[in-house]
């Protein structure tokens, strides 16, 4: 077509339109996983292994993996939690691990949080790693420790300190990944006592 032919189209009055449907607010109810989440929780964990740096896998996981996680922290009496969409997708999930396998560091964990990225800016981060804290608690744990990259997970580390996480360490390119060395920060939180 040549450009003195084009027409501009016309835009019908307001009244004449369809009316656009509102977008459904974001909402979320927050659950143990069960072992059904786990196809789902694979999947947010593999987007961040292939796309990001938070992790410092480079290989995405197996479903066998996760079943195989899933039973070690609920065998141990430990929190893993998912977000969930009224339509039933996992949004995000949480979890803590042991710190260390040695006795002496039984009440001590790490945390873990991904979201998916479609639920990532929208407020979930949060309220998920809250009721992280608060069943942690309810299990025994005393000490929580969060190991965070500190390249690419600025929101992490903010989110962490709003809940009462504080930094107690930098370690400097102890990874490796996308052809590039990466470090780690260290938080911590105490869970004895009062919030």
């Amino acid at each position: 077509m040549l450009e003195e032919e084009y027409q501009p189209r016309r835009v019908l009055p307001h009244h004449l339109r369809k009316p656009v449907k509102p977008e459904a607010p974001f909402s979320y109810s927050i659950r143990d996983a069960v072992p059904e989440d786990l196809p789902g929780i694979r999947e947010i964990y593999n987007y961040y292994v292939t796309n990001s740096t938070v992790t410092f896998d480079d290989k995405p996981s197996t479903l066998a993996f996760w079943r195989k996680k899933y039973e070690s922290i609920r065998k141990a009496g430990m929190p893993f939690l998912v977000a969930e969409s009224p339509s039933g997708q996992i949004l995000g999930y949480t979890l803590v691990s042991p710190w260390s396998a040695k006795a002496g560091y039984r009440y001590t964990v790490e945390n873990s949080i991904y979201l998916g990225p479609a639920a990532t800016g929208k407020g979930l981060g949060g309220p998920l790693l809250t009721a992280l804290l608060d069943r942690a608690r309810e299990a025994g744990i005393r000490e929580i420790i969060a190991v965070i990259a500190d390249q690419g997970a600025d929101a992490s580390v903010k989110m962490h300190e709003r809940l009462g996480f504080t930094e107690v360490g930098r370690m400097g390119k102890v990874g490796f990944k996308f052809d590039r060395w990466l470090g780690t920060i260290t938080m911590q939180k105490s869970l004895r006592g009062k919030k």
